[in-house]
């Protein structure tokens, strides 16, 4: 069943706001306790209303769920947990009579173990096509008993699992996601066949997971400093063999090729986490990806001179390749801003999330800053990109109790680094209940008791509500096309402060009140009147 993708005007991914839905917390039409893609399309019109311009799906594909939809046993077909293909249809068809794109998530680095392929690579013997699939290589020692090599999961443990003839096979993540072996070109194949599967059905491009993974080094090399880096890289350092590879830029290439033949301004959009940022701006030369994620911004947390830093150098990078730059604050792996700004987590921790254990997060003063910076971020030119619950002001869940987590990171490390379920947790639709309108069943996950108050429904009705600032926001950010508008630094010294196209963008980073400017008040990040106050941000033309 073919449907057309969103028309509408050239490249808006340069300007476009995106939304992400993690489909499994957005809404519940089952009753099930499990978000769902029927779910999805009874919410389109509050994403509408709300001022996006496209929205993004993480992945429902069919799947163990081991790592919520990012282990993918079927890449053509939908998990019965979100419905069917015709639910997606449905979805991507009420989307586009919205005038909202939909982008889906692709995850190309890895399968799951219960994917057909692995399958059969499993039953067939070493050296046969089916093997080549992946990684599957001898071990080291005397017997083949140790690992091929030094690399470590990213969800901790080691990045290789032994099978019964004695191979290995390699995981950079959980060991139910065995990763694909690029250099095979008939796998490169099946995922160009998937690609115009889903453009087929008219979806309006893709967010592609973990692509600086896919290409590995020949031979498979040890990590070169694996001691100090674990699963990771140190910027400045040598690139570790499983991670930035040169070959990948061939393979997007080719997709970028297939995107750009169908109509309808078709985007894609990679979780590049390459730094520094003049190297996350190879991934986006005017024949790759439209658009990576900025997670030098995400990282900057709220902190004046970082955050500064990290505006200069995405202008410089991206505007070097004519690329946008993409403003992102959330996303399904990190600590919800309010908590992050509320209390003092670095990054390493951002993924790891805040478990009952942890320093708690002060929310009323994260709130106040996560409100400042969305206004902060949602008045930069680029793209920018909104997490679901983002715009309701959600705070972390951090008491979530071991019974109810479902990270495979607080698994694989014994619980040491409780996960990523606190920024993943169902949202508030109305006020009441066990859910509060998400479902009329129990939540796959607890909402934390702040969030009655949260409710979309409830805010709607409060002029001086987070949903009604992000309301507010997009729909002067569009009227005013601040997407597409222009920069230039007007206070760095503590106030931080911009114009982009004589509208002057104001952030107060001191304990003092500052005297507020002259000329038109157009938005501000509290209610308050007069003097910009300590964490707050306005928009004065």
């Amino acid at each position: 069943m073919a449907h057309s993708a969103a028309a509408g005007s050239g490249e808006w991914w340069r300007s476009g706001v995106i939304y992400q839905v993690y489909p499994r917390s957005f809404r519940d039409s089952g009753g099930d306790g499990m978000g769902d893609l029927k779910g999805i399309t009874l919410g389109l019109a509050k994403l509408k209303e709300l001022g996006v311009d496209a929205v993004w799906l993480s992945p429902f594909y069919r799947s163990p769920q081991k790592d919520a939809g990012y282990d993918v046993s079927d890449y053509r077909d939908v998990d019965p947990l979100f419905g069917t293909l015709a639910d997606f249809d449905q979805m991507l068809e009420a989307a586009h009579q919205l005038g909202l794109r939909v982008m889906i998530d692709l995850v190309p680095n890895h399968s799951s173990d219960q994917h057909e392929w692995f399958r059969k690579a499993l039953a067939a013997k070493p050296g046969s096509p089916e093997r080549d699939y992946y990684h599957f290589k001898d071990g080291r020692g005397q017997d083949g008993e140790l690992p091929p090599n030094n690399w470590v999961s990213m969800f901790g443990g080691p990045a290789w699992t032994r099978v019964e003839d004695g191979q290995w096979y390699c995981h950079l993540f959980d060991s139910s996601q065995p990763d694909l072996n690029w250099a095979n070109t008939v796998v490169q194949e099946e995922f160009e066949d998937i690609l115009r599967f889903w453009l087929d059905r008219g979806v309006d491009g893709f967010r592609v997971d973990q692509p600086h993974a896919m290409a590995k080094a020949t031979g498979l090399p040890d990590h070169p400093y694996v001691e100090e880096a674990g699963a990771g890289f140190i910027e400045g350092r040598e690139a570790p063999p499983m991670w930035f590879q040169d070959e990948v830029h061939e393979i997007f290439r080719r997709w970028r090729k297939i995107l750009d033949s169908y109509p309808g301004d078709r985007a894609m959009c990679g979780e590049a986490y390459v730094l520094p940022l003049s190297e996350m701006a190879k991934w986006v030369r005017p024949d790759e990806f439209h658009q990576t994620f900025n997670f030098r911004f995400l990282d900057a947390g709220w902190e004046l001179a970082p955050l500064k830093a990290a505006i200069d150098e995405s202008f410089e990078s991206f505007g070097a390749v004519g690329a946008p730059s993409t403003w992102v604050l959330n996303n399904h792996d990190v600590i919800r801003s309010v908590s992050r700004f509320g209390g003092d987590y670095g990054r390493t921790t951002a993924s790891d999330g805040i478990g009952p254990e942890n320093p708690q997060p002060d929310n009323e003063l994260g709130l106040a800053k996560a409100r400042a910076a969305a206004l902060f971020m949602l008045a930069l030119p680029g793209a920018a990109y909104v997490y679901q619950g983002e715009e309701l002001g959600l705070p972390e869940h951090t008491t979530i109790s071991p019974e109810h987590r479902q990270d495979p990171t607080f698994f694989r490390t014994g619980g040491k680094r409780v996960g990523r379920d606190g920024c993943r947790v169902p949202l508030p639709w109305i006020q009441g209940g066990e859910s509060n309108g998400f479902s009329t069943g129990s939540p796959w996950l607890p909402q934390p008791d702040s969030y009655a108050e949260l409710a979309r429904a409830s805010q709607e009705a409060k002029l001086d509500s987070t949903l009604n600032l992000y309301k507010k926001a997009l729909a002067l950010r569009a009227k005013l096309a601040l997407g597409s508008g222009s920069f230039a630094w007007t206070a760095t010294d503590g106030p931080l402060a911009f114009n982009n196209s004589g509208v002057q963008v104001i952030h107060n980073f001191l304990d003092t009140p500052l005297p507020l400017p002259a000329g038109d008040v157009l938005i501000r990040s509290t209610a308050g009147e007069g003097d910009i106050a300590p964490n707050e941000t306005v928009w004065i033309r």
